[in-house]
């Protein structure tokens, strides 16, 4: 007889807000949770059932950490892949794949694969050093992007002319076309082992200029329904060409003449999914579970209109957070709090985040920017 879920222990790369929020879904399953995070106050670390400092880049350490679990995922794509292959090899389930997550760490593969599989994205060119850069066949100003290692808007840099490129990264990059789009969009597609799909509806994002992150997302999208279909076809195609099993976030954008092109791709819970807690019938996390556990996926539809807002740490301080005016806020109907558990707060990290959800789209909006302009993480 198969097991039970709560009899497959799952071990978590990366112990940080997505690994916490994946557990708190966790916790409703009786699944038994194992997290290995560098940092020894990792957010996951008092609500996991076992918690382990130490690299999840370290080969060694990933391996042994691995070996304890039944079913591997990830909350952070930078972990030691040939760790994981290992693992797969000996017959341990890692989902994403590692061959999804080798092609996801790598901004420059995974933009071949678009290219190869049919999926539209900017046009681009892969570049090893500042003498390819200047040589590039895409004219200025252009997008810079880290090959590896960037998240969170670092590793992105803007090329406006030669005399930016003093201070390009130097590290294998790629260049990419700047698009000039209307609004910045994602889909989260799920997929379990059966090959099962499932998208959530188009949510529309607005970035913070100067953190380079999201800041405000809308759910669902006011977009015309052919263009969100579109979109929700795109994350499916994605998904099916990279045969993964899991979550997969697709970012893209609507270009002004109504295009949509691919910007990334993340293989894990996605920021851009957040909202799906109170504004979902599944969560985004509820559904990675039921994906790497290979049951059926859950009803993705929205419950109503639902905004959620990055709480981010305020420019200037830097120490132990206090979360100002947090009374205020609470004051308000359809306001849910989600702190992380990050005793340091510095400018721009991401302490938590709030939803807001309302019947009346521009009534939650309206909550929305209060409550952005209302609650502040200091020190």
């Amino acid at each position: 007889m198969a097991k039970q879920i709560s009899e497959l222990k799952l071990g978590i790369l990366g112990g940080g807000q997505l690994g916490r929020m994946l557990i708190q879904q966790a916790i409703n399953y009786n699944v038994t949770t194992l997290v290995l995070d560098p940092d020894p106050d990792a957010p996951c670390k008092h609500i996991s059932n076992y918690f382990e400092n130490g690299s999840i880049t370290d080969f060694d350490t990933v391996y042994s950490f691995g070996k304890k679990a039944d079913i591997i995922t990830i909350e952070i794509e930078k972990v030691n892949i040939d760790a994981l292959e290992q693992l797969e090899k000996e017959g341990k389930k890692v989902f994403p794949q590692s061959r999804v997550i080798r092609l996801i760490q790598d901004k420059g593969v995974q933009k071949q694969f678009f290219k190869e599989n049919d999926i539209p994205t900017s046009p681009f060119q892969i570049v090893n050093t500042k003498e390819d850069m200047e040589n590039s066949n895409i004219p200025f100003p252009y997008i810079l992007k880290l090959r590896k290692d960037g998240y969170d808007g670092k590793g992105v840099m803007k090329i406006n002319s030669a005399a930016d490129l003093d201070k390009a990264f130097d590290a294998p990059c790629i260049i990419e076309k700047l698009v000039d789009f209307e609004k910045e969009v994602a889909v989260i597609v799920a997929r379990n082992a059966n090959g099962d799909m499932k998208t959530f509806p188009m949510v529309e994002m607005e970035f913070n200029p100067e953190a380079n992150l999201v800041e405000f997302l809308i759910s669902p999208s006011t977009f015309a329904e052919s263009l969100q279909q579109k979109a929700e076809n795109i994350a499916k195609n994605i998904a099916s060409a990279m045969n993964i099993t899991g979550i997969l976030a697709v970012e893209m954008f609507v270009c002004k003449d109504g295009e949509l092109l691919v910007n990334e791709v993340a293989p894990r819970p996605h920021n851009s999914g957040h909202q799906t807690i109170e504004g979902n019938y599944v969560s985004q996390f509820e559904q990675h579970l039921r994906s790497i556990y290979n049951l059926p996926l859950g009803d993705t539809s929205s419950i109503t209109n639902a905004i959620m807002i990055n709480l981010l740490g305020e420019k200037g301080f830097e120490g132990v957070a206090k979360y100002e005016n947090l009374e205020k806020i609470l004051a308000i109907d359809g306001v849910y709090v989600h702190l992380y558990g990050k005793k340091y707060t510095k400018p721009f990290r991401k302490m938590g985040h709030v939803t807001i959800v309302d019947i009346d789209r521009e009534k939650a909006i309206e909550k929305a920017r209060f409550v952005q302009k209302t609650l502040k993480v200091i020190a």
